[in-house]
């Protein structure tokens, strides 16, 4: 990928929500390794976000990028190596206690009290964050997670799914404003799963903001109103679909019956159109605005006697942006890898 679409991408866009409820400004974390700890490991490097008030943002990257030392970090769990952080204007390392207190966070690995039933185990967690109403709070998250039936069984007897339930129930249980949720849907079932993304649809109505690690990218698109591709560093962050047009534009196909090179080239005239492909009787065209220049293509090839069967955009997924843009980043590092190689044999 050239070096200018990858600046390109790495544009930041507003979306118009509500006042910033995460922000991060020059965000990094270097942890000390080996046995000696003397050489160190950059898990997460100058990261720059704003995340508005009642935003689903999905934050995706392979394992090892850093996106759960991120969390982590933006929780209070563990220290900055510089830069700061604000959650609902609460300071990273000077606010900790209290940002604690009013985030939500669902980690890969629950860690649930096994021997405890379902509402023991939201009872202690109720205590903790001084909820007024325990019985109320816990009663609507049991029922709202179909939890209810089995809410005075122990913990250690529910499948994956059902714990995965449990612990988002927790992770809500003091209505906080701000949730982070690490890969939500994962070894699911796909009645647990689509439970807990009905339920992340429902936060989101309710307008709180949300912090999604996900490897599902399918989920991301369905949830989140921008997503950042992370890799030690953002590689991208926008909305799903306005990263598909930057990366590969907008193409549409005209099917036609009985496609000529006069229509193709009566269509490549006009100076809106990018780039054309004709594949047997379908036309492949880049357009900047399809939804302008559809109709006035359609007027050329009818004028040039062309029967038009139907029109449709090609979309690329979610999943081709995502990899398009990681084999970009690993293919930048080895080129830079080989270049210091190089160097120190010269």
């Amino acid at each position: 990928m050239p070096a200018s679409v990858l600046n390109t991408l790495q544009l930041h866009r507003t979306v118009r929500l509500g006042e910033p409820m995460i922000k991060t400004q020059d965000l990094r974390k270097i942890f000390k390794i080996g046995k000696k700890q003397k050489e160190t490991l950059v898990a997460v490097d100058g990261l720059n976000l704003q995340i508005a008030e009642g935003e689903v943002f999905g934050f995706l990257g392979p394992n090892g990028a850093g996106k759960t030392t991120t969390v982590r970090m933006l929780t209070s769990l563990i220290r900055l190596s510089s830069g700061s952080a604000e959650i609902n204007g609460l300071k990273v390392g000077v606010d900790d206690t209290e940002i604690r207190r009013n985030v939500g966070i669902l980690t890969e690995s629950p860690g649930l009290y096994e021997r405890l039933t379902a509402e023991q185990n939201l009872r202690i967690f109720a205590e903790l964050y001084g909820i007024p109403e325990p019985e109320k709070a816990i009663n609507k998250y049991l029922s709202m997670l179909d939890l209810w039936d089995r809410r005075m069984d122990a913990a250690g007897t529910y499948s994956k799914g059902m714990r995965q339930k449990l612990a988002v129930a927790r992770a809500i249980l003091h209505e906080p404003k701000v949730l982070f949720l690490d890969e939500p849907t994962t070894g699911l079932d796909p009645e647990a799963a689509k439970t807990v993304r009905d339920f992340i649809d429902e936060l989101k109505h309710q307008g709180r903001t949300i912090f999604m690690c996900t490897h599902n990218l399918d989920e991301a698109e369905r949830h989140c109103d921008r997503v950042g591709i992370f890799k030690q560093r953002l590689l991208a962050l926008d909305k799903p679909s306005a990263l598909r047009e930057q990366l590969f534009g907008r193409k549409v196909v005209f099917h036609l019956a009985n496609a000529t090179s006069e229509m193709c080239a009566a269509v490549q005239a006009l100076p809106e159109v990018k780039t054309l492909e004709k594949i047997e009787n379908k036309l492949l065209l880049s357009l900047d605005e399809p939804e302008k220049m559809n109709p006035v293509i359609t007027r050329v090839l009818v004028d040039e006697g062309a029967d038009i069967l139907f029109i449709g955009e090609i979309k690329q997924s979610l999943e081709r942006v995502y990899l398009e843009m990681i084999r970009s980043e690993e293919s930048s590092q080895t080129k830079k890898i080989n270049q210091s190689v190089e160097r120190n044999r010269a």
